[in-house]
């Protein structure tokens, strides 16, 4: 889509350069696709020359402006081979499911996609599921890091402020060495994730879930290793953690089938990585009671 108040298209990286008026553009898969009526410049970051991605005994760090291709190449590449790292095994599915063509797989990028933070983002569902941290420019020359399950805040929402640039995000190498665990639900084959869930057996027995797509932002539960949920437990905790308005509502899916198939899949995460038995009745698991495709108890809020 053409933005015929642009003036001006400026190469730079250094945040203290931006003004009203301006946004940072990357891959532009989104930019320019929704387009502007009040954009007067575009800070542009395709000549930054950052390295996609770099490798070390501390993990993976992705360049904001690494692409979805880039990303989709390196668990086959040699500059992860050789680690034993059973978290690479998200990267694939979280790529898979942009259900995008290859064209916009080269042009969009990971921060592009931790920026425009819509719930359905798989690069937040990916980056949040491994506790990745994002590392954040000021315009004063400062930075920061956050946690990017805290970095995105709402529906189209995050915690950036004006002119605040994402340089890279850090996938840790604990994370990368957990067991690890992958549930996707769309209303259709080539939709939109409805649901998406991440789970995490961590070197120290913990048990992590994070919950993407079903809700305006990422949750995670975490369970210590001397405290294991069963599948009551585990349902509980997703309601006191998810209260009914943070469930997400559109056309990919109403807040109530959110909530069930969080909970299924949830349980699912929790049987497979410890080695139990699925506890599911007819097509649908059922919660901590209920006859066979009864809907799931409505969570309570969060205090």
């Amino acid at each position: 889509m053409d933005m015929n108040t642009i003036e001006a298209v400026v190469p730079t990286t250094d945040p203290a350069e931006w003004r009203d008026g301006d946004a940072w553009l990357a891959g532009g898969t989104v930019l320019f696709s929704y387009g502007s009526t009040v954009l007067k410049r575009l800070l542009d970051l395709g000549e930054a020359g950052w390295p996609a991605v770099t490798v070390d005994d501390a993990g993976i760090e992705l360049a904001a402006t690494c692409t979805v291709a880039e990303l989709y190449a390196l668990p086959a590449s040699e500059a992860v081979a050789g680690r034993k790292w059973p978290g690479l095994d998200l990267f694939r599915p979280c790529c898979d499911s942009f259900v995008a063509s290859f064209k916009v797989w080269n042009m969009s990028t990971v921060g592009g996609n931790l920026c425009t933070s819509l719930p359905a983002g798989p690069m937040i569902s990916l980056c949040a599921g491994l506790d990745a941290t994002a590392t954040i420019l000021a315009p004063g020359g400062s930075s920061r890091t956050v946690p990017v399950a805290a970095f995105v805040t709402g529906d189209g929402q995050n915690g950036l402020a004006p002119g605040e640039l994402l340089r890279s995000i850090h996938l840790p190498a604990s994370s990368l060495s957990s067991k690890v665990a992958f549930r996707r639900l769309s209303l259709s084959n080539l939709g939109r994730s409805g649901v998406l869930l991440i789970g995490r057996r961590d070197a120290d027995g913990g048990l992590v879930i994070t919950v993407t797509a079903a809700t305006k932002r990422p949750v995670q539960l975490r369970f210590a290793a001397a405290v294991m949920p069963g599948p009551a437990a585990l349902a509980a905790a997703v309601g006191r953690a998810i209260p009914a308005e943070l469930y997400h509502n559109d056309i990919h899916g109403l807040p109530e089938w959110r909530r069930d198939m969080t909970l299924r899949l949830a349980e699912e995460i929790r049987a497979e990585l410890l080695e139990e038995r699925l506890t599911v009745s007819g097509d649908f698991w059922t919660g901590p009671s209920g006859p066979p495709h009864a809907t799931s108890p409505q969570p309570s809020a969060q205090p």
